[in-house]
């Protein structure tokens, strides 16, 4: 009975989470009017050709922060469930290590994670600056 309630909790912070992303992204864009800005770079893309590299390297950067919040939401489910595990363990042993190993796990995915983005990062702003620039 207890996994079944875990695991409805889970999907409802999975849920929860991905509503909060695309809500925060719509709202954003409509408090910032971002729209009419996409439709000024839009009209001025077709004058400048040297827009399209911004164009592209914006778009990357709005894919690869939506990929990171997803993950950020996926770090912050392991850890609670990770807790839940933990508090509900009951003394024993085997589920506490159990808990411990993937509250562990799960920060050492988010150390790789960030770190791809800073390599990321560096090699795209060297080929921006040095190769396409």
């Amino acid at each position: 009975m207890s996994k079944k309630i875990a695991l409805a909790c889970l999907f409802l912070l999975i849920l929860a989470g991905t509503i909060f992303v695309f809500k925060t992204n719509i709202v954003l864009a409509q408090d910032y009017g971002l729209n009419e800005t996409v439709q000024e770079i839009d009209a001025f893309k077709d004058q400048n050709p040297q827009t399209d590299i911004n164009f592209i390297q914006t778009k990357t950067g709005q894919i690869i922060g939506t990929a990171l919040s997803f993950v950020g939401i996926l770090f912050l489910i392991l850890v609670i469930y990770a807790g839940i595990m933990w508090m509900t363990a009951q003394g024993n042993e085997q589920k506490v290590t159990k808990a411990k190993d993937l509250l562990i796990n799960s920060i050492i995915g988010l150390i790789i994670v960030f770190a791809a983005y800073a390599i990321t990062a560096f090699v795209g702003e060297f080929v921006t600056k040095n190769i396409l620039g």
